[in-house]
């Protein structure tokens, strides 16, 4: 997890919006070798007025409304602190009409200069195996128990007594 506190390069996959779901009339747009494609993005569930952030994408696929994607995301100077991670969603605007959604799968912090900066990865857990002694009684059992809570005291007491009383 990373708090968007500076630049950040992204890898993921961006699906443009068609005309019909209010994205880009001209349909997606074609990658140019010499210049990336701009444009503004937020992070739900900020909004264009609360979160907006800058967005450089590159290497896409000519013509595809799905394509892998590699891009900077650049924070405005009062929406600095927003939680990227894999997985969440960057909403692609032009003005503030939505025209895409880039689903993050790598994230890296960059420097000022544009350096990438190690992010710390989360350690997994893992389960703690402890050998335990062999028990030296039997599990516990409802039969067990039962067979324990019968008193040979009561059935002495039955078999003392006089038939006709």
């Amino acid at each position: 997890m990373v708090m968007m506190t500076g630049s950040l390069a992204v890898v993921g996959t961006v699906v443009w919006l068609t005309p019909q779901q209010g994205g880009r009339v001209s349909g997606p747009p074609e990658p140019d070798y010499d210049y990336d494609y701009t444009a503004t993005a937020y992070l739900p569930p900020r909004t264009p007025e609360d979160g907006q952030a800058g967005i450089a994408l590159r290497r896409f696929a000519p013509g595809a409304w799905r394509t892998p994607a590699e891009g900077i995301l650049v924070p405005g100077k009062a929406n600095r602190a927003q939680q990227v991670i894999p997985g969440c969603i960057v909403v692609i605007t032009e003005g503030v009409r939505p025209v895409g959604l880039l689903t993050v799968e790598e994230i890296s912090a960059l420097a000022p200069d544009g350096t990438p900066v190690a992010v710390p990865q989360p350690v997994a857990a893992v389960p703690l195996v402890v050998d335990a002694p062999p028990p030296t009684e039997p599990p516990y059992r409802h039969s067990t128990a039962a067979a324990r809570w019968t008193s040979q005291h009561a059935s002495d007491d039955t078999t003392s007594q006089p038939a006709g009383v």
